[in-house]
């Protein structure tokens, strides 16, 4: 169960070890089995007073029968994921699952008040993360305040929210994907983000990778992981570029070498661009 939990955590949302460390826990030789549905759905993580777990570390599925279907095509009979091939995106059935070129120039998202004092270190970060991806990609994302004091899962009118919640240091982040419903298009930004938890990752960091899922990028892991980090590949991803270790996306407890803080790599950046030219 050890293993199963903390590779289900394995996205910016890394589970903090016994030790007391930040790090994901690969998955041992021995491991060759599927985990059960049931197995899998305790390692879920119930969102508070919503309809929505986070799996996977930092991706949102809504309700029971979103975590069946989540289960059904990435987890079970899909083994791990251990091939090289040709930044990676969430496709379903090798279709694209992106923004419209008309909706990613229009991303827009509110900043819950609630973060106190803490709001305008979550602005600037924002600031500074959206304007990374930004500067290789044909998106835009807006910042529309007059929604702050009101900013919740509900609020009509921006595409997300960004609040903060506290579930103990499960993960630091989660986000989303451009197909998800409007009830899991949150960034959810645990309250251990703020100390030194995640060092070396920033704020900032933190909130790049998140946003990467925003566009529509899977952790680059789906594809090569030397010490077998879980996560099902196959038919729910489609390739930009060549596997590249150094990936925002991407992790050093599953093979990555980006082992400082979560920024763009040259290949993020070409394939960011080939997404949304």
């Amino acid at each position: 169960m050890r293993h199963l939990r903390s590779l289900a955590l394995s996205g910016v949302s890394l589970l903090v070890t016994a030790c007391g460390g930040a790090g994901l826990e690969p998955i041992s030789d021995e491991v060759t089995s599927e985990p059960s549905f049931e197995a899998f759905r305790a390692t879920a993580y119930d969102e508070p007073d919503s309809d929505v777990f986070t799996v996977n570390g930092d991706e949102a599925v809504e309700g029971e029968a979103g975590l069946r279907e989540y289960f059904d095509t990435y987890v079970r009979t899909k083994g791990l994921g251990t091939s090289e091939e040709p930044l990676t995106a969430y496709c379903i059935n090798s279709v694209r699952v992106k923004w419209s070129t008309t909706a990613a120039r229009n991303i827009t998202y509110c900043v819950s008040n609630t973060f106190g004092s803490l709001y305008p270190q979550v602005v600037s970060a924002l600031n500074a993360a959206t304007a990374d991806w930004e500067a290789t990609a044909n998106v835009d994302f807006i910042h529309l305040s007059q929604y702050d004091t009101s900013c919740t899962a509900s609020q009509a009118g921006v595409v997300f929210d960004v609040r903060m919640v506290s579930t103990g240091g499960i993960y630091a982040a989660r986000s989303f994907f451009p197909n998800a419903t409007r009830a899991t298009r949150s960034l959810l930004i645990d309250t251990t983000a703020f100390g030194t938890t995640w060092q070396p990752w920033t704020l900032t960091g933190i909130i790049r990778h998140e946003l990467g899922h925003v566009l529509g990028f899977r952790h680059e892991f789906v594809r090569y992981s030397p010490v077998r980090c879980y996560e099902a590949d196959y038919a729910s991803s489609c390739y930009l570029t060549s596997y590249d270790s150094y990936s925002v996306m991407n992790y050093p407890q599953c093979g990555g070498t980006n082992t400082g803080d979560l920024v763009l790599s040259y290949s993020d950046k070409q394939g960011a661009r080939a997404y949304y030219p």
